[in-house]
């Protein structure tokens, strides 16, 4: 089993930053990628960004692409996002997410992660 705690939500007013964090705790040699998902109030879960542990490869939605940054550090066992330039659409709550599986697909959905965080609230005001 996997645990991920989420850290690092909170208000912001548009243009700001906000840097999340993700610790991983467990069985964490399993996880292959890790990702963060986000939720607004009456919407889909979507994907934002995932990291791959091996190799550290990067892939973004494209709403999120140039702002936002994706990283870890394996030492810690933490999948970090830092949101940058943020605008009021990227209110909602921030979900991590990690995975085990060989995947076919670089940008996978909420499909293939089996671990999932209690979710971290963002709000950008304007």
């Amino acid at each position: 089993q996997v645990q991920l705690v989420e850290s690092g939500g909170g208000s912001v007013q548009a243009g700001g930053s906000l840097r999340l964090s993700c610790a991983a705790s467990g069985y964490t040699n399993s996880i292959k990628y890790m990702g963060w998902f986000r939720q607004a109030p009456g919407k889909e879960r979507e994907g934002v960004a995932v990291i791959y542990t091996g190799g550290g490869s990067t892939y973004y939605a494209d709403s999120m692409k140039g702002r936002f940054t994706i990283s870890q550090d394996n030492a810690k066992n933490t999948a970090y996002l830092q949101m940058n330039t943020l605008k009021p659409e990227d209110t909602a709550t921030y979900y991590c997410a990690a995975g085990v599986m060989n995947l076919a697909v670089v940008f996978p959905g909420v499909w293939a992660y089996k671990y999932w965080g209690q979710g971290t609230q963002v709000t950008v005001s304007s």
